[in-house]
């Protein structure tokens, strides 16, 4: 530090520095001193800024260390701190000078010890069954044949393998792997992305997408499956719209996915064992299915044939069924012959009964009124009998038209004189007459007014008279406006009378 020690004021002792120097030499001091450590502590407040960066404290029993993961170290976190953990960081001790504080940049966090793993994993777990993500009602129904099934694994370990060869002997089905690492600091998102992915795929596309989907990976510590133990997993597997098997570890392992999951495997040959059922046993239950439709089908046939025989043997013959309409038969063959003589004679006589009746004497006698109706009938036609009878109606129109007319002239003669009279109560009650008494009408610009206040106000006054209006514009001498006189209608001359029709 003697390169910052000024030479001391005359008369003082003590030597000055700036603010800036003694905070780069507590930095400079504190990182060289220190430089990469490693903390244990329990995370205390926990602060993710807007620009990314995420600030905590990790503290003990006595003291509280401030720690700063900037943006860029925060994606490469295999663990995002949070309240209560029990953690070891590790990164390099350093100051902030604006602030006077000195903080610890991390760059790696690790749970302390398995305890507080399962810990956070409880912690986890009742956040998540708050939510509803663990409800039963929420489990979707595995197909009972999927055509396509996707797994979510690593494709170079022995897991793939176990699922297809299960699958290959159980009933081969279209398998679509999506590649994803099973551990480490990269596993959660991309577990995450490849649920969400399966689910994004078009049903009946280029690459179809999978009926029912698998996440599955083998067994080991609970470092080694936490990856699937993220919420960020947990919730990608509940809002999968796929049914989804998940089948991590062995079966002795539990993980996060496993509650928020449809259908929990044991291991991941089990899921594929779940995922289909087997081909030979669902030929041997259809050849059984179809043995036993082919009896119930002969048993049913024979059934209906002897119950068949059974209601014909209780018929009668079919000679005894004719022997009664036989014999009607022959009785009406042996009474036609008779019957019609009967009918023939009957006939014989209203025809003879008839006849008499068309004599000549009976004829003449029958046509002699006829003859006298039409000579009558004949006498009125007469053509001179019908020239007066025309005469008379077209006088009688004549009269009627005279008597029509007369009608209308009296009828319009009326209505004409009312309309006078309502035209003259109409300029009696109209204003006009009322100015002819000495009244007078005072508008400001252009509206009548009623108050003195509002003459007060008009720009304009304008006064009609009987005679006429006089304007009064801003102090100008009187214009009086003529106004023509109203003329009065002249009474019409009394039309002659016509007399009444009635």
């Amino acid at each position: 530090m003697s390169d910052l020690i000024d030479d001391p004021t005359p008369g003082q002792n003590a030597p000055e520095f700036t603010v800036s120097e003694i905070s780069g030499a507590v930095k400079k001091t504190i990182e060289g001193a220190f430089g990469r450590v490693r903390v244990r502590g329990e995370v205390g407040r926990v602060m993710l800024a807007r620009s990314g960066h995420l600030y905590f404290d990790v503290k003990d029993d006595r003291s509280v260390l401030a720690a700063v993961s900037w943006k860029g170290q925060v994606s490469r976190l295999s663990i995002r701190p949070e309240e209560g953990m029990e953690v070891i960081v590790t990164g390099k001790l350093t100051t902030f000078g604006s602030q006077s504080k000195y903080q610890l940049n991390v760059d790696d966090v690790v749970v302390a010890g398995e305890g507080a793993l399962m810990a956070m994993l409880e912690k986890r777990k009742k956040a998540l069954a708050a939510e509803g993500l663990f409800a039963p009602e929420r489990k979707k129904k595995l197909p009972f044949l999927p055509e396509v099934i996707g797994v979510v694994t690593s494709p170079s370990g022995a897991v793939i393998r176990d699922i297809l060869h299960r699958l290959r002997d159980r009933f081969p089905r279209k398998v679509l792997i999506w590649p994803v690492a099973v551990q480490g600091e990269s596993c959660a998102p991309q577990v995450a992305a490849a649920i969400e992915g399966f689910n994004r795929l078009t049903p009946g596309g280029a690459l179809p997408r999978p009926d029912l989907l698998i996440v599955a990976r083998g067994g080991g510590s609970i470092e080694d499956l936490w990856g699937v133990n993220e919420e960020i997993v947990a919730r990608a597997a509940a809002a999968s719209e796929i049914p989804l098997i998940s089948a991590v570890g062995h079966e002795t392992d539990t993980t996060l996915i496993d509650f928020v999951s449809d259908l929990r495997a044991p291991t991941p040959t089990a899921a594929a064992e779940h995922a289909v059922p087997v081909r030979m046993e669902l030929l041997a239950w259809t050849e059984e299915q179809g043995t036993r439709l082919t009896r119930s089908l002969e048993q049913a046939l024979t059934q209906r044939g002897q119950r068949l025989r059974d209601m014909a043997r209780a018929l009668p013959r079919p000679d005894t069924l004719l022997d009664t309409p036989r014999q009607r038969l022959d009785n009406a063959s042996h009474k036609l012959p008779s019957a019609l003589r009967h009918l023939t004679q009957h006939r014989r006589v209203k025809l003879s009964e008839a006849s008499a009746g068309l004599r000549p004497r009976v004829l003449t006698a029958r046509i002699a009124p006829m003859r006298d109706r039409l000579a009558m009938a004949a006498t009125r036609l007469d053509p001179s009998r019908i020239t007066d009878a025309n005469k008379r109606r077209a006088l009688d129109m004549t009269n009627l038209s005279a008597r029509l007319d007369r009608a209308f002239r009296a009828n319009t003669k009326s209505h004409n004189d009312r309309l006078l009279a309502l035209e003259r109560m109409r300029q009696t009650l109209g204003y006009t007459e009322t100015l002819k008494r000495g009244y007078a009408v005072v508008r400001g610009d252009g509206h009548v007014v009623t108050s003195q206040v509002a003459a007060a106000k008009a720009k304009a006054l304008e006064i009609e008279f009987a005679d006429g209006r006089l304007a009064l514009d801003g102090g100008a001498s009187p214009q009086p406006s003529p106004q023509s006189p109203t003329r009065k209608a002249k009474p019409k001359k009394d039309a002659p009378d016509q007399g009444s029709l009635f």
